[in-house]
């Protein structure tokens, strides 16, 4: 491809909009351009890069035996009411009517839609197992759309659903996906980890994330430093403290922290130290008839944080979590928040396994602007619950009891999930079994984000001048400098010649064949992330040779012109 026919859409600046380096880079490279809110347009460089990555993606789903389908982004209403999910799947599902007042979505996901196909097309055991799988946009009308394609409202996936008979059939599927999945992020340049998750709106009973580590991840991801283990934190278990609660040693008494709210005031005011503390929300339990809501307490050390998806799993709280609002806690405890604490509290309490071990701990008097000191468990508190609700730590126990955890972050690129029969029993999915019986079909579901993967990729790999890709989803692997080829016939007839015979051999190039300065021609090929970079100018010429860089390390050396062919397919591995 010539300079000269391809659209460079480069920026020079780094766009005020762009939080993040692979939004920053996406844009100043010209790869796409927003056109509304978490929607964007993808220029002919991103679209090089689109394309590799889902050749990649193809293959490795052919190779399982998957078949490819397509299926639309308008979703009748009526499958969503089917499997339940219509309302609850909340403003993230675009709702639409048509003219005549139907009911319509914008497709987040296709479970239902290809549940209905499996229900119409598949009517006997000798068609299963059935992988079937689409590469296609989604759009989910996302609150708050950041970080470029990252978290967009539309976007590109690779979704994969199978369909079996028996649940060993289902764990060969999801391995197999599994299994292809660490090959597509591994041929796509990756560092990743797959990390046990929780399953989401999505449903099921067993999933993994594949997560590619990167400082602007929004996921945070624990990891032991002596075995395999690894789970998103949502899924992390904080195992309770191997020691013994301490007896109590003094008798409760009030202090008052006027205008201490959160538990660093409070610590502050009450000169301890914030793990000496414990800090009480209160939550959604069940919904009484009049509409309102049981209150729920949870109770943490004051440094630790709720893991709301292990809160949301308990029997009787609302899942997903909802917190009491301030009204709410005013009318039930007579206090503010900042001023809550079990003591006293009417309704039903749950405590974290690492605050149940804590004694002669502070916490709210449920008085606002008032603590109290020296609080025990047991002796001041009665008829509480002990479940794991906390996020776990850098340096926790691993839950494997193999060594101990850290925590990175990272991008979700990839989920697998093991959904049963969530949605064909509701949808009426069934198959005959070899007894004669009906049985739902046990489902599976593959997820790739293929646009956010490739932010990750970017995020991963980049220089202060811009993109670095790995050779096999770069928008051409040679670049060809030409400088001032309109004033040197000898610079021009060059690159012309290496130009077309790197293309005869199939080799992705872009011939920079500009009448633009050299300076402006090297940085737009460097921001731009293109591997391998060629320099043909009259001076190198003089000595027969052309420059050759390779763009990851910034290693420059000469090529004498009569072997330079050569050379660069060495380089290339061809």
């Amino acid at each position: 491809m010539r300079t000269s026919n391809y659209l460079i859409s480069t920026l020079k600046e780094n766009p005020v909009e762009a939080s993040v380096d692979s939004h920053r880079l996406m844009l100043r490279a010209g790869m796409i351009r927003q056109i509304a809110s978490g929607v964007y347009t993808w220029l002919p460089t991103g679209m090089r890069v689109l394309s590799k990555v889902t050749k990649i993606v193809r293959e490795e789903m052919d190779r399982t035996g998957a078949l490819e389908i397509a299926m639309p982004m308008v979703q009748p209403a009526e499958l969503w009411k089917e499997s339940g999910r219509y309302t609850k799947y909340g403003p993230e599902l675009c709702r639409f009517k048509d003219r005549k007042q139907n009911e319509f979505a914008l497709g987040p996901t296709h479970e239902e839609v290809v549940t209905d196909i499996a229900r119409r097309e598949i009517k006997t055991v000798r068609q299963l197992p059935l992988c079937l799988y689409q590469i296609q946009n989604k759009f989910r009308d996302e609150i708050r759309p950041r970080f470029g394609v990252m978290r967009g409202r539309e976007f590109l996936m690779k979704d994969a659903y199978s369909f079996h008979i028996t649940k060993e059939s289902l764990n060969k599927t999801y391995k197999d996906m599994y299994d292809a999945y660490s090959r597509v992020f591994t041929r796509m340049g990756l560092e990743f980890r797959p990390v046990e998750a929780d399953t989401g709106s999505i449903g099921g009973n067993h999933s993994h994330e594949f997560q590619a580590l990167a400082d602007a991840g929004e996921d945070i991801i624990a990891w032991s430093d002596g075995s395999s283990y690894a789970a998103n934190i949502e899924m992390a278990e904080a195992l309770a403290p191997n020691v013994e609660r301490k007896a109590p040693t003094k008798e409760l008494y009030e202090v008052a922290t006027p205008g201490a709210c959160s538990v660093e005031e409070a610590a502050k005011a009450l000169g301890v130290e914030a793990e000496g503390v414990v800090k009480s929300l209160i939550v959604h339990g069940p919904k009484n008839e009049d509409g309102s809501y049981e209150l729920v307490m949870l109770c943490l050390r004051g440094d630790h944080e709720l893991n709301e998806v292990k809160a949301g799993k308990i029997d009787g709280i609302q899942d997903p979590l909802e917190f009491a609002t301030d009204e709410e806690i005013v009318k039930f405890t007579g206090a503010a928040v900042g001023s809550l604490g079990p003591v006293g509290f009417k309704g039903r309490v749950i405590v974290d396994r690492t605050a149940d071990k804590m004694s002669d701990f502070a916490c709210g008097a449920n008085k606002t602007g008032f603590h109290l000191m020296s609080v025990n468990w047991d002796r001041d508190v009665k008829g509480y619950e002990v479940f794991d609700i906390r996020n776990v730590v850098e340096g926790d126990p691993s839950p494997d009891g193999q060594g101990t955890l850290h925590l990175r972050r990272g991008i979700e690129v990839g989920q697998v999930f093991m959904l049963g029969t969530k949605y064909s029993e509701a949808m009426g999915a069934t198959i005959t079994d070899e007894n004669g019986k009906s049985v739902p079909m046990i489902m599976g579901c593959y997820g790739i984000g293929v646009t956010r993967a490739i932010a990750a990729v970017i995020e991963q790999h980049h220089d202060d001048r811009g993109i670095v890709w790995p050779e096999s989803i770069a928008p051409f692997s040679v670049a060809i400098v030409a400088i001032k080829s309109s004033k040197s016939e000898q610079v021009k007839e060059t690159a012309e010649k290496l130009y077309e015979k790197l293309q005869s051999l199939g080799i992705d190039v872009l011939y920079d064949d500009r009448d633009e300065r050299p300076g402006v021609m090297f940085a737009d090929m460097e921001l731009m992330g293109i591997p391998h970079i060629i320099t043909i100018g009259d001076k190198s010429l003089k000595d027969g040779n052309i420059e050759y860089k390779l763009r990851r390390t910034g290693e420059r050396e000469m090529l004498p012109l009569d072997t330079a062919l050569e050379t660069l397919l060495k380089k290339l591995g061809r």
